[in-house]
């Protein structure tokens, strides 16, 4: 822990990441940064670009602070009004709302005056981009949303947008390397600690070798060993007595933990084997994942059941929409936010240079055009709304007015319509005259926590000598511990050298206890909160440490740069049959909760009940659809 990396940037010792909404009215450290002391404007410095910051990142206290308030209780009452009025106002600078800005500009034409508000200090929400600069080369790594999941899944309007931003999904066929991945979305090795396991050993092979071969090297006892290879290898029907439908029916109740130990039977001792792999997917373990979720992906212990016909009822609708046949190969080096950049440089001019796919990858974005009062589009940062409100009659607005709070100042700015793609979760607070049906149905869903975390190290050798690349570590604090995707597009190049520096994911999800998901997803949020940087970087530490230093890995000497995106409003929360209703699907939540109001529309993946890249974009075209509704030929709502 003593020694000397990257763990935060700071610029005249004030950290540059610092959020806009906690810093007082007196804002004389600014003349440091050679900004003037009004307006709050920390994008116009020269040395401002998020993507290089590390140590806390994603959603930190800062950028909470006045959401909480708001939750609280507090009002803005005294909000001075700004004097520009706009089309459309757009709440949320993540995928969906940039692409709600993309989508209400085609229709309304290139003249379309739009504002976007976003609270963290960078655009592209979950899809954040974490970039380094050892003096070899730059090294990317994704923050959240990683990849173009199941493209020919996607909707006519999601594949259309990110074609015309030049995204061609046949071109990650060449530029990722299966040579040296061909199973991306598989670990082949794992990682067995001694807290849980007895000893720290860890075991490469798995889906390489026979699963009695892997299994007879773990520090399982032999009893487990059988059970999991019984498990994994055998093709029983469990339900005999019962017919196909009727098979899902109960698969749709019963976790799969308990299917497991009810119907197949194996030894409690061999849970904790079992009981994260749903966590990256689900946000939950196998004890609150459906057993149906978990046969229609084909996980093992339902091989040899008969589960023809239709889906079964409550079935997960992350389950249906996939495409688990299609190679999770989409991935551009800095995940789902180059698509974010290229929404940008596509709204507004000189943000970015370039023009391809390809070239966005290593473009460096000019944060200062972003906010720029000559462009049509604006993309306003560290922005926290507190408050959106339909002008004049309710029945009949003539516009809306957006409050919100920058530099610790309360604004207002109005528009001839609005757009919410943040959270629904803090709609309710932000939009008080709704009705309570539609607030309820907002707050339903619970957002899934999670941690995606970066470590830049000085060399991979140590995997290399150990032959692993992605390691699952079912009882440590970190469930994964992964190369990154060999991906080289443009200028960009992965670093295959082995004596190359290099990026680390480790993903962690943390759940807590609790009777449901949502029980277990708020008890890991709270941890999320009180958690420091340095709980974080010491299990980094250790982590990497007890796995790789037998191939001569020494965390002290080889960790150079360390960026956690912690994310306690993580995942859109995907409906789950243990604890959910079986909807009519006009009925759900989701459905309800995105209806407009007024002039205000709802765009989001919440919106979708659906944690996917692919349904925030479907959710902007239709939010965008029902505000177009109400263009106004004469321009923006004036007074």
């Amino acid at each position: 822990m003593h020694r000397n990396i990257t763990r935060r940037d700071f610029l005249n010792g004030f950290s540059v990441a610092i959020g806009a909404s906690l810093l007082p009215s007196d804002y004389h450290w600014l003349e440091t940064l050679g900004l003037p002391q009004s307006p709050f404007a920390p994008e116009k410095a020269a040395d401002y670009y998020p993507p290089t910051l590390t140590g806390m990142r994603g959603t930190t206290e800062a950028a909470m602070a006045v959401g909480h308030a708001l939750r609280d209780g507090k009002e803005y009452p005294n909000a001075a009004l700004d004097k520009e009025t706009y089309d459309l106002i757009v709440v949320g600078g993540g995928i969906s709302g940039l692409s709600a800005a993309y989508f209400y500009r085609k229709i309304g034409g290139p003249k379309s005056r739009i504002l976007v508000l976003e609270n963290l200090d960078d655009f592209g929400g979950h899809a954040k981009r974490n970039e380094y600069h050892p003096s070899e080369r730059m090294l990317l790594g994704y923050g959240g949303t990683q990849s173009i999941d199941s493209p020919n899944r996607w909707s006519k309007q999601a594949m259309g947008l990110i074609k015309e931003l030049g995204v061609d999904v046949e071109r990650f066929e060449k530029y990722y390397d299966k040579a040296v991945d061909p199973t991306p979305s598989e670990s082949s090795s794992v990682f067995f600690d001694k807290e849980t396991f007895g000893e720290d050993k860890l075991v490469a092979g798995r889906g390489k070798i026979s699963w009695p071969e892997f299994f007879e090297k773990t520090p399982l006892a032999p009893e487990v060993q059988k059970d999991l290879i019984r498990l994994y290898t055998e093709k029983v029907d469990y339900l005999p007595n019962l017919s196909s439908w009727n098979k899902k029916v109960l698969l749709a109740k019963i976790s799969y933990k308990d299917f497991l130990l009810k119907y197949v039977k194996i030894r409690p001792e061999a849970l904790p084997y079992l009981q994260k792999q749903t966590y990256g997917l689900f946000g939950v373990g196998i004890d609150a994942t459906p057993a149906g979720d978990m046969a229609a992906m084909g996980e093992p212990g339902f091989h040899g059941m008969d589960l023809s016909g239709p889906p079964g009822p409550g079935l997960n609708v992350e389950v249906t929409k996939r495409d688990d046949d299609a190679p999770y190969i989409y991935h551009f080096p800095d995940g789902n936010a180059s698509i974010a950049r290229l929404l940008v440089r596509a709204l507004v001019p000189g943000s970015a240079p370039g023009s391809t796919m390809e070239d966005i990858v290593t473009a460096k974005m000019n944060y200062a055009t972003l906010d720029d009062p000559k462009s049509h589009v604006r993309i306003r940062l560290n922005s926290t709304v507190v408050r959106a409100a339909n002008v004049g009659d309710s029945a009949n607005p003539s516009g809306v007015e957006v409050t919100y709070v920058r530099g610790g100042q309360a604004r207002s700015v109005r528009a001839n319509t609005c757009i919410l793609a943040c959270w629904n979760m803090v709609i309710p607070y932000m939009v008080p005259d709704m009705t309570r049906k539609q607030k309820d149905a907002l707050a339903y869903g619970v957002k899934i926590p999670l941690v995606y975390t970066n470590v830049q190290i000085s060399n991979s050798r140590a995997f290399q000598k150990l032959g692993v690349r992605k390691i699952r570590c079912p009882g440590g604090y970190f469930e994964s511990v992964d190369m990154d995707f060999p991906v080289s597009m443009g200028d960009y190049k992965y670093p295959s050298n082995p004596d190359d520096p290099c990026v680390l994911h480790l993903e962690r999800v943390p759940c807590g206890a609790g009777a449901t998901a949502r029980d277990q997803q708020i008890a890991g949020r709270m941890e999320l909160y009180h958690t420091s940087f340095s709980t974080f970087e010491r299990n980094i530490r250790s982590q990497l440490d007890r796995i790789l230093s037998p191939g001569g890995f020494d965390a002290a000497r080889d960790i150079q740069a360390i960026t956690v995106n912690r994310w306690p409003h993580g995942y859109a929360y995907e409906y789950n049959s243990l604890f959910d209703p079986n909807w009519p699907a006009d009925q759900r939540p989701c459905v309800i909760g995105r209806q407009p109001f007024g002039r205000i529309s709802i765009a989001n993946s919440d919106a979708a009940a659906f944690a996917y890249t692919s349904a925030a974009i479907d959710e902007a075209y239709r939010a965008v659809k029902e505000v177009a509704r109400f263009k106004n030929p004469s321009g923006p709502i004036k007074g």
